[in-house]
């Protein structure tokens, strides 16, 4: 490559001084004073990386559950390779997603395990139309049921994205169902977003066309907002300062000038050379999308160090330097056989460890081998992301420090399908809202946790199997690890600045913070699909996660 993105100057996200530096000079009575305007800090996003099936949790989280991280303790796990992130690292134990299957519907809906899993993971709203039958093959409700209610992406993009939308890629380009999709823009309308690396890219460079490039300021103002918006706070600082008449004539013409020139702001760059850097050429990104690498496009390799996949995340790190979208979404497939890493079965059967759903069913040999090599792929691909965004400055840290970068997975383990003990690994502070170099967990802030049972190999047929998932015989213990995720994310919005109304849910005009999400916060309350008032039974946010507690 030209450059490598570690050498990138990215200076170009801060906004800079602000308009009362450009002010200032031309007001006589405050220029003695030194007064001086504030930078305004560098934005903050939400970057997620979403995988299916869960891990083999027993090697995935360090022993330790509550507590500062030492390097020494990421080394037995499946995410030692982030150990040269540690200190940016924010792993929270003890959480539960919403709306578990179990075949006594003890634990949620009757649909079917994946569907609601993935439809009510980041809505926390139950799927319709609902079925009270978990064995039934009834399409319309084991496979094509959906939310109730908006996904998480999107009810942060509705408010601080500039489309209303957030930049989703799905990793692969494969087509969603509502079997397998996590995203959705309103009740019961699956978002797609886009599938193919040249339509993402293409979705990007419109924003430095014909060599301009997109500042912070220009971001904003695409959103509609006029200059004299973007300098607001600065101009009220000097307004607040005595001042002679005459300079407050001056600073009125000013403020008037601004608003006749309307969103004409500075340029920065963000440009063709910057996707280079990234290895976001032409040739490469028609690789990816079918040419040369074939049916597996995850792990083909598009250059020397560089996968499929690694371009999917590269076009993430472009949309977070441009500021193009404050919410980017990297969706892995579903049900998808990594030929690339030997496997001649799907992800969906590998981890289940049997070729069906039901007691009589062959073991798949050397399934929980197979799974830890997809699990590593994966932390991988969350490492190469981690370490783009580190690399590339802005303000006085990183596009990483101003972000929340979260690999979130559908489920905890893969046979047994549970909820409760959901691996979720956090890197950046979103400028400093959220303590780092920790695991919390934030159930009872023991350092003890259970790392589950996934470990376990199934091995014979029928009643000789060790393990059935149906059982539950992997997998955590439905007693432990059952804090609501609905909490985090309400510590994501409010870190990213969404508001909301007065009863706490997240609302467009709305100036509180944002204490509940979804329709509930506890798998049980989803029996049924929707028959239990809405209830959130645990507001707020979670504290322990954050910088200073």
């Amino acid at each position: 490559m030209a450059r490598t993105a570690k050498h990138v100057n990215r200076r170009i996200f801060l906004r800079g001084l602000g308009g009362a530096c450009v002010a200032a000079p031309f007001l006589s009575s405050l220029g003695a004073r030194g007064v001086k305007a504030q930078a305004t800090p560098a934005p903050r996003r939400l970057i997620v990386m979403f995988t299916h099936y869960g891990c083999i949790t027993t090697r995935f989280w360090p022993t330790k559950s509550h507590g500062a991280l030492s390097a020494d303790e990421l080394q037995p796990t499946t995410l030692r390779v982030l150990a040269p992130y540690l200190d940016k690292l924010l792993i929270p134990r003890g959480m539960r997603s919403m709306n578990e299957w179990t075949q006594d519907m003890s634990q949620g809906q009757g649909n079917d395990p994946q569907l609601q899993a993935c439809a009510s993971y980041f809505t926390c709203q139950p799927v319709t139309p609902n079925s009270n039958n978990p064995f039934s093959y009834d399409e319309s409700t084991k496979y094509n049921a959906t939310p109730v209610g908006p996904s998480l992406d999107h009810v942060i993009a509705q408010q601080l994205s500039p489309s209303g939308t957030p930049f989703l890629m799905r990793v692969g380009n494969t087509t969603d169902v509502p079997s397998t999709a996590i995203s959705y823009s309103a009740s019961r309308t699956l978002y797609q977003g886009l599938g193919t690396v040249e339509s993402a890219f293409g979705a990007l460079t419109g924003l430095f066309q014909g060599g301009a490039a997109m500042s912070p300021d220009s971001y904003a103002a695409a959103r509609g907002q006029s200059v004299l918006d973007l300098v607001k706070d600065d101009l009220e600082t000097l307004e607040r300062n005595d001042m002679s008449q005459a300079d407050k004539n001056k600073l009125e013409a000013w403020k008037a000038l601004l608003n006749q020139t309307g969103q004409a702001v500075s340029a920065a760059e963000c440009d063709q050379d910057l996707a280079t850097a990234l290895a976001l050429t032409q040739s490469n990104l028609s690789a990816v999308d079918g040419g040369m690498l074939g049916a597996d496009v995850l792990t083909a390799m598009v250059t020397d160090s560089l996968d499929g996949a690694d371009i999917y995340s590269n076009l993430a790190v472009l949309a977070a330097a441009c500021n193009a979208n404050p919410v980017i979404v990297l969706k892995y497939p579903a049900k998808y056989v990594f030929k690339g890493l030997g496997m001649t079965e799907d992800s969906e059967s590998l981890s289940q460890r049997v070729e069906a759903e039901v007691a009589s069913s062959n073991c798949y040999p050397n399934a929980v081998a197979d799974i830890l090599t997809i699990d590593e792929y994966h932390a991988q691909k969350f490492a190469h992301l981690v370490a783009a965004l580190d690399g590339m400055a802005e303000g006085d840290g990183t596009l990483l420090d101003g972000s929340a970068t979260v690999w979130f997975q559908g489920m905890s383990d893969g046979a047994a399908q549970n909820l409760n003990n959901i691996p979720v690994v956090q890197a950046g502070s979103c400028g400093g809202y959220f303590k780092t170099g920790w695991a919390v967990n934030v159930e009872d802030g023991s350092a003890d946790l259970t790392n589950g049972n996934s470990e376990s190999e199934c091995t014979g047929t029928g009643d000789g199997q060790v393990i059935n998932g149906l059982a539950q015989g992997t997998g955590t213990d439905k007693k432990f690890a059952n804090a609501p995720i609905n909490k985090y994310f309400y510590t994501l919005m409010n870190a990213l600045g969404v508001k909301a109304d007065d009863t706490g849910f997240p609302t467009v005009g709305g100036t509180a913070e944002v204490t509940r999400f979804g329709m509930y916060d506890s798998t049980t309350d989803f029996i049924g699909g929707g028959t239990v008032p809405p209830q959130i039974h645990d507001p707020g946010e979670y504290d322990a996660l954050k910088a200073g507690s």
